[in-house]
């Protein structure tokens, strides 16, 4: 008896479960369904999709069925909605549209990318980090032009009309997508010698300091361990070029403060060393420089695509 039931339970889910997807519309059915309320008629949703008038009749016919109602009211001379087709068919047609957006995005890669892309980015960033990748990405679309705006100013992107803004920020705008590409330090950088053990030791050393600083500036320096010290220190040197400053800690100047990208190949070949090996300065707008651009709806496919090769190599 219990062998009978469960028999007869097994065979009502199969049942139900037959019935739930005979009652749901896939996305090609919805699509089609959209082309004929658009059209008006089967002959002409025929013609766009490329099916005979009977085939499209038989399949708005299955729907039908599927959905226990009439979609549509036919006479000898018009097609009309009903009112269940009315609601079906607003949500058809949403489903017709991220369709052909999908269809047409991909006949856009297809096809190769193309046309101008303005990216901007923090000076230090695009000379050492970011050139090489706008060179590979350049091979890969030779069809895309690049405009490039390499400064510390903040640029507004829909009013400048740039494309992609490469900044270091730890709150990146909200009406903007921001994608992390690279995380990085600010350390002591010097010609081979005698590492420091602290902070207060640079205050022996000549100092080259990016930007403007005619008297001392007090610098706050985090351990690894996550104690800070403060120091006052007095630039030798400042200007505005980190190249500039960082071939006069290659020459022996003096020590100079700069983002651990723009000196890996100097430390790589010796020129440079990390004089504070286990400190580093903050950076109140963050450590890490993050991709910016405007919502998906309004940046174009070149933009996401270039974002997304900077971020794969850099993560590589």
């Amino acid at each position: 008896m219990k062998s009978t039931k469960t028999t007869a339970e097994a065979l009502s889910a199969v049942t139900l479960r037959r019935q739930r997807e005979r009652n749901e519309l896939d996305a090609n059915a919805l699509e089609l369904f959209a082309r004929v309320a658009a059209a008006g008629s089967f002959a002409q949703a025929a013609r766009q999709l490329g099916l005979t008038r009977a085939a499209i009749s038989r399949r708005v016919a299955a729907m039908e069925e599927q959905v226990g109602q009439a979609l549509l009211a036919r006479t000898t001379r018009s097609l009309g909605l009903t009112d269940a087709g009315r609601q079906l068919a607003r949500r058809a047609q949403a489903v017709r549209e991220a369709a052909e957006a999908a269809r047409h995005s991909l006949r856009r890669d297809a096809e190769g990318l193309k046309g101008q892309l303005r990216i901007t980015a923090v000076a230090t960033f695009g000379q050492h980090v970011l050139l090489p990748l706008l060179a590979e990405f350049r091979r890969q679309h030779p069809g895309i032009q690049l405009d490039l705006l390499f400064t510390d100013r903040r640029v507004d992107l829909l009013r400048e009309g740039v494309d992609v803004a490469f900044r270091i920020t730890r709150k990146p705008p909200q009406d903007r997508v921001a994608q992390p590409v690279l995380r990085f330090r600010i350390k002591a950088y010097a010609a081979p010698g005698p590492a420091l053990q602290e902070p207060a030791e640079l205050q022996q050393q000549p100092l080259l300091l990016f930007g403007s600083a005619p008297e001392a500036v007090p610098l706050l320096w985090r351990h690894a361990d996550g104690h800070t010290e403060q120091i006052e220190l007095q630039p030798s040197f400042s200007g505005d070029s980190m190249d500039a400053l960082i071939e006069l800690a290659r020459q022996g100047a003096g020590v100079v403060l700069a983002p651990d990208y723009c000196v890996r190949a100097d430390l790589a070949a010796g020129r440079l060393v990390d004089l504070l090996p286990d400190w580093q300065l903050p950076i109140a707008e963050g450590e890490q420089i993050q991709a910016l651009t405007l919502p998906a709806a309004t940046a174009g496919t070149k933009a996401r695509a270039l974002v997304r090769h900077v971020a794969e190599r850099l993560a590589a």
